[in-house]
Order: structure tokens, then sequence, then C-alpha cells
């Protein structure tokens, strides 16, 4: 049994969609664990002071996650790796036990570091925490946390070894391991730790985490060795080399998340938990979509890259974007549509109540207004990367992050100083009556950066590849016109199914969500197929070949 489950972790995985497949299937269950997990912590401490510690403890160890640790990552390793692999096993395994030894070394004094500090850095992040009683809980709740960087950045090094061989299966099931951790800390620590108690399911999550992404190491004996001496210090210096640009651009959007978290504490209780929670939720899309479509060509664009072929590197990354604009426009759309039936099905339960319900359902319509966005530049990010070039995302993301925040701050200050703006803002999102309407800025500022981003890194490499915008001119449109017309077919749905269910219980709310999205999809497959869009034909030809096993030789069959 145990030989069964190592081999199918350890499996190869050929052709692009298959392995984006894989990869979004995993990514689904696990965003259904972390909406479970999400469920769980809004039922039990709702839109709290408690609950803002926990998401602001968070902030500190994940910039240092960003920053430090995820230097050994797939998209900076995966390249270096494939190289490293056609000179040789021993030339690899040198390469492999420098990286990781320097990589733990420099994680493990940064975290000692913080460690020392933290009670200064969270007092200057975090006032209004502070000036709320809540500085203890916080500082000591960031410490504990510390931990996860060092096991998730382990896990990012794993990952790499095992992205460079094609095997797909334990960078899958990683996340899903990590959520199952925190529900253990939900269930289990929290009535007899409380805060802590859900600190203590994050570590146990990432500790899980790098286990699973550490399994196909153990089984074939390439665990990596601690070395001290004889270390390969040009390996190292070219990786960092590498990862510093990288290192800024993912900084720069843990900045811009960190600073509108910051005010956020400013804005009244419950108000840090309201932009996490819908920050969550809008992730589900980002998740699936975008950061598979990326993880699983990037390893192609890289060795395409190596090849020299910019033909077919430009003619994957339009394929790519069809189908992230495929899957991604529709599910924006129903995600606004429907986002008050999402988030009360999802979150409301216990003590969270129907204002909080109401707050969250408008912050996640405008984050996820952005989600098409966010995922076409993981793919950008990663095509730049595969290119050897980390100085164009670093500086599209540094000025984007700045826009972020400038506005979300400008936003706030108009919202507070101007009430016919606030208003006009509370109509057109339904929150009249809510209290701290104002967090609402903070998605909408984020949003806006994330346009001004998508905008650099698309003309940016459209300049570089003037083709490309041919090529995925006609699919995202197809898909842009589909999802508006099936955004309206789903709201017309809302109000048909009104009167057919209790809207005072969960149940009925799901079922009217469920049933209008319902007719939505249908709508956009079926103008899908009138249009004969290529991305649906693809997807119908590879359920044919996994689910009904029909051979198709229209499937995309090149290797990652």
């Amino acid at each position: 049994m145990v030989k069964r489950v190592l081999r199918f972790i350890t499996k190869e995985i050929t052709g692009l969609h298959e392995a984006a497949y894989l990869l979004a299937i995993s990514s689904f269950g696990s965003q259904i664990l972390a909406l479970v997990r999400d469920r769980m912590l809004a039922h039990s401490l709702g839109a709290s002071t408690s609950l803002d510690v926990y998401y602001a403890a968070f902030r500190i160890p994940d910039f240092i996650f960003v920053t430090v640790a995820s230097i050994a990552s797939a998209s900076i390793l995966v390249p270096l790796m494939i190289e490293a692999r056609d000179k040789g096993s021993v030339v690899l395994k040198k390469i492999e036990d420098s990286i990781f030894s320097g990589f733990l070394f420099l994680v493990l004094f940064i975290v000692l570091i913080t460690f020392l500090f933290i009670p200064k850095i969270s007092s200057i992040i975090f006032p209004g925490l502070f000036a709320a009683g809540q500085g203890v809980d916080l500082v000591l709740a960031s410490r504990l946390l510390l931990i996860s960087p060092i096991l998730l950045g382990l896990s990012g090094f794993f990952a790499s070894v095992t992205q460079a061989q094609n095997r797909f299966f334990a960078y899958a099931l990683s996340p899903i391991f990590y959520n199952i951790g925190i529900i253990i800390g939900i269930i289990f620590f929290l009535p007899h730790f409380g805060t802590m108690g859900l600190v203590f399911g994050v570590i146990l999550g990432a500790f899980l985490h790098m286990l699973v992404q550490a399994t196909p190491a153990i089984k074939e004996g390439t665990f990596p060795r601690l070395r001290i001496r004889s270390i390969d210090f040009e390996s190292i210096k070219r990786v960092a080399k590498l990862s510093i640009p990288r290192t800024v651009t993912l900084s720069s959007q843990q900045i811009t998340t960190l600073c509108l978290v910051s005010f956020a504490s400013f804005l009244g209780a419950g108000s840090i938990s309201v932009f996490n929670f819908a920050l969550n939720l809008q992730s589900v899309p980002l998740t699936i979509i975008g950061t598979s479509y990326s993880s699983a060509i990037f390893p192609l664009l890289a060795r395409l890259r190596a090849k020299g072929d910019w033909n077919l590197f430009v003619e994957k990354m339009a394929s790519a974007t069809r189908h992230i604009a495929f899957w991604s426009l529709p599910v924006t759309v129903l995600f606004i549509v429907l986002r008050a039936q999402i988030v009360r099905t999802i979150l409301g339960s216990g003590k969270f109540d129907w204002s909080d319900t109401r707050l969250t359902a408008a912050a996640l319509a405008l984050f996820v207004v952005s989600a098409v966005g966010q995922s076409l530049i993981l793919l950008f990010v990663r095509s730049f990367y595969a290119e050897g070039k980390t100085a164009k995302p670093l500086m599209m993301n540094v000025v984007s992050s700045i826009v972020s925040i400038g506005i979300g701050f400008i936003l706030i200050k108009t919202f507070n100083a101007y009430p016919l703006f606030a208003e006009f803002v509370k109509d057109l999102l339904k929150v009249d009556g809510v209290a701290n309407a104002s967090v609402l800025m903070l998605p909408l500022g984020f949003s806006i950066g994330i346009f001004l981003n998508v905008y650099l890194h698309w003309r940016s490499f459209s300049r570089d590849f003037p083709q490309f915008n041919k090529r995925v001119f006609q699919g995202c449109l197809q898909s842009f016109g589909s999802s508006i017309i099936g955004g309206y077919v789903a709201y017309q749905g809302l109000r048909f199914f009104d009167d057919f269910f209790n809207l005072s219980t969960v149940f009925g709310v799901f079922m009217q969500g469920f049933l209008a999205g319902l007719l939505g999809i249908v709508a956009i497959a079926f103008l899908l197929k009138v249009m004969g869009n290529t991305e649906f034909e693809d997807v119908v030809e590879t359920l044919k070949r996994k689910v009904w096993k029909v051979d198709s030789a229209q499937i995309d069959k090149t290797p990652v």
C-alpha cells in the first residue's frame, strides 16, 4: 500500500494541459478545504478582533517566506536544474546540496533576527491592534509562525527538484495537506489554546506541506545533504543573482498586502478579517486557474528558451493565455453576480452575521474583478523568468504596488472626507447601514494596481513578440462576450429562483445561487460551442480522452 502511494506521488506527468488539469484539480481540492477552513473560522470567531490578530500575525512570516524562503523556488531553480541534469548526476547532486545548505543557513539567520525584533516591527505595522490591547497576543503568534517560512521554504526547494523531473503529483498534493493541518488546528487546538491553537495548526500544515514535497527525494534516495565544506559557491551566486529581482518582485506584492492590512487595522474591529476573507475567496479562481497553468507551463518555456525555439514559445504562451481567459472570465463574472450567495453559503454561520456577509461580498466583488489580471500576471512573470529577464517584472510589480498602496490610502481618505462619494459606493455595492464600509477602498485600490500591472506585462511581452496579440485576440474576445451574457443570464436566474426557496436558510441561498450559476454556465458553454471556440473544443477533447477514454489527436501533448 505504501509503495503504491509513493509510486503515485512520484509519477511523471507529460502534456501541458494534462499537467495543468492535474494541478487545477488538486488546487480545487485544496481550495475546497480552504473554504471549509474559513467557514469554521467564521463560525467560531466571526469578523472579530481575535481573528484580526490571527490574520495580522501571518503578515511578517509571510513576508519572510516571500523575500527569503522563496529564494529556493521553482521559477529560479527549475531552469538551473534542467541545465545541470544534462551535465550528469554528480554535478546535479553537488548543486542541489550546495543550494540546500546555503538556503537553510540564510533562512535560519533571518528568522532568528526577526524573532528578536518582532515586537518593535509589529507595533509599527499594526498600531491599531496594539492600541486595542492585542499587542502581546500578536507578538506571540507572529513569533510562533516564524517556523512556517522555514518549513515552506524547504518545501519550495523540494518542489523545484520534483518539477524539474515533471513529477507534479507531490507539488499538487502539498497544499491539500497544508489546509488539513490548519483544519486540525481549528477542530482540536482552538478550543484549548484559543488563537494560539490556530497558529499550531498552521505549523502542522506547513510541516505536512514540506513532508509531501520531500517524499520523492526520500523515496529515490536523493534527499539533499547539508554541506559545510565543498559548497559550490558559483551555483549559489548564480541563484542569488537570479533570485534578487524575483524576490523584490514578490516582495512588492507582499508589501502591498501588508500595507493594506495595516490600513485595515485602523478601520474598526473585524476589518482585517473581512479583507482576508474576501482575499481568500477571490484566490480560489486564481489558484485553480492561474497558478495551475503558469506552474505547468514553466518547465516547457524554460526548455523552449534553452533550444531557442521562440515560435513554439509564443505559441504555448498564447495557448495558455487563451485557456486562462477561457476559465477565468466566466468565473469572474459569476463570482460578481453571485457574490452574496457565495459568501453566505461558505461563511454565513455562527458568529458571522448578515452585516459581515454584505461587507465581505462587496469586498469580494472588488477583488475578483481583477482575478483574470492576477492569473495572467503569474503567466507573464514566468515567461520573463524563462527568458532570463528578471528586471522587467521587477520594475512593473514595484510600480503597480506603489499605485495600489497610494490609491488605497487616497480612497480611504476620500471615502471618509466626502459623504457623497461614500454614499455612492455604499449604494452601488449594497452596503448601506453597514459599519466599517471604508474597508472596501482597500480591495478597490488593490484591483486598480492589478489592472496597471497586467497592462504593463502584456504590453512588454507583445512588444517582444508582436505575433502574440493576433494569436490570443479572438479566443479572449469570445470568452469575454460569452461571460458577460452568461452573467446576465445568471442574474436573471437569481430573480427567477427568488420565490422558489427560503432565503433565510443556508440551503435556500445555496440552491438559488447554484441554479442561477448553472444557468449562466450553460449559456456560456452554448455560446462558446456555437462560436467554435478552440479552448472549449480542447476541454471537450481532453474529457473524451481522460474520462470517456476516447482517443483524440487534437489534444495538446507537448511534453512539459
